[in-house]
């Protein structure tokens, strides 16, 4: 017997409908009127409060961000350290997981302590300076990946997943002659693609969006990733600058908002063109590795 929905289920269902587009509306308009504003002219901008579908598109924007060399470069500087050091974080993180995962591993009780016990505490601001600084990382690229190579929570849930692999996979490929690297890399990884994706954009996230200890470990502009540069822009901006150089000619700065538009667009659309490629991992592999301990 097929089971007919009630009149209060049908509400309920309508009511939630309702609550969702709803919802989803309040978070879409604003991020189109983010990247309406970007385009639109700055004569069009002045006159109106709220620009939704721009009538006279411009990049005024985009081209005073983009004016000089350095930003190009930061772009570099920022896709090279999130590539690499999203591949070293998932690299330490799959490897220390893995082992703490076994539960033969001499001395893991204590290592499990250690790296719960640096969730709950950490060394401040100027100890782990001071460890950046006599590691001679300081005004290097590495001192962005070093220094947050393991994420502690990453770590547990990773090691959690793990744990869950059928334990009769390990011993079948013992007895083909497999070592634990070979267990890793040929059989637990492959097996873990929905966490490892969703870790991979955690991190990847996290890199793009590196200012603060870019602004503590590096004094040299020219290793300054893109989102330190976007604040120095925002913050010319905000200082009323009237005009810059451009090529040959004398370019006239957009409005500031126009400008914080278009920086809004610069730092998060990469990371958004990334995200639909992991999607399908994304949803099971953020809920793998969260019951079991």
């Amino acid at each position: 017997m097929v089971n007919r929905p009630t009149w209060a289920g049908r509400a309920f269902d309508i009511a939630n409908y309702a609550f969702l587009t709803l919802f989803a509306v309040c978070v879409i308009i604003p991020f189109l009127y983010i990247i309406a504003g970007s385009f639109a002219a700055p004569e069009e901008f002045a006159r109106k409060t709220f620009v939704l579908f721009p009538t006279n598109w411009s990049l005024a924007g985009y081209r005073y961000i983009f004016s000089t060399d350095t930003i190009r470069t930061s772009l570099l500087v920022t896709v090279g350290v999130t590539v690499v050091g999203t591949i070293v974080n998932l690299f330490l993180t799959a490897l220390m997981g893995y082992g703490l995962s076994r539960q033969g591993v001499p001395g893991r009780g204590a290592i499990l302590f250690l790296v719960l016990f640096s969730m709950l505490f950490s060394g401040g601001i100027i100890p782990t300076f001071l460890v950046v600084k006599l590691a001679g990382l300081l005004n290097s690229v590495w001192a962005l990946i070093v220094p947050g190579a393991i994420s502690a929570f990453n770590l547990i849930i990773l090691k959690n997943f793990f744990q869950q692999l059928p334990e009769g996979l390990e011993e079948a490929a013992k007895m083909d002659g497999c070592n634990d690297f070979g267990i890793l890399f040929r059989i637990v990884l492959p097996l873990s693609a929905p966490a490892i994706a969703t870790f991979a954009l955690f991190y990847a996230v996290g890199h793009w969006n590196s200012f603060f200890t870019a602004i503590l470990y590096i004094n040299d502009a020219k290793w300054w990733p893109i989102q330190v540069w976007l604040r120095q822009i925002v913050i010319l901006s905000q200082g009323g600058i009237g005009d810059s150089s451009q090529g040959n000619g004398l370019y006239t700065a957009p409005p500031g908002e126009i400008i914080k538009m278009a920086v809004i667009v610069v730092s998060t659309v990469p990371m958004l063109l990334v995200y639909p490629f992991l999607q399908r991992h994304f949803t099971k592999g953020i809920l793998l590795g969260s019951v079991k301990g």
